[in-house]
């Protein structure tokens, strides 16, 4: 994770996504990398996927999102362990996503979510996995978090 580059004005904000080839993206080749985003209704679950080759690097612009992250590589050593963000407006990190690691997020507050992701492999529907945000074999509590 590191934080991305914000200039708020009296009109509103400008947000550096990415600099290809810098950064968490240092290693994204030009050729392939994609650029996307996704708005979201507060409350929206989008959860879980994985990809077997692609790396997703994650910029939340608007709103605020609960990530999930688990780590679904047999061989590692982090196997099986869940991690859980918190990040947007509020506080502006890029999230690098590595193939093999499952992620998803939930909107969190009134207001929907701006997700702008890069990737760097164009998409390829083979190269993705999903696994429903309930499953009982993660068992990650989407519900507020500091009960």
């Amino acid at each position: 994770m590191r934080p991305y580059d914000l200039w708020p004005d009296d009109r509103g904000y400008f947000l550096e996504v990415v600099r290809i080839k810098q950064g968490l993206a240092a290693d994204f080749v030009p050729e392939t990398t994609q650029i996307s985003a996704a708005l979201s209704y507060a409350g929206t679950i989008k959860a879980f996927h994985f990809h077997q080759n692609q790396t997703d690097l994650w910029a939340p612009s608007q709103g605020m999102f609960q990530v999930a992250l688990i780590d679904l590589r047999p061989g590692s050593s982090t196997f099986g362990l869940k991690n859980t963000l918190y990040t947007g407006s509020l506080k502006p990190w890029q999230i690098l996503i590595p193939p093999g690691v499952g992620h998803g997020y939930k909107v969190i507050g009134e207001n929907a979510g701006m997700l702008i992701y890069v990737t760097n492999r164009l998409y390829d529907p083979k190269d993705e996995g999903r696994i429903p945000y309930n499953d009982p074999s993660i068992a990650y509590d989407w519900e507020l978090q500091h009960k």
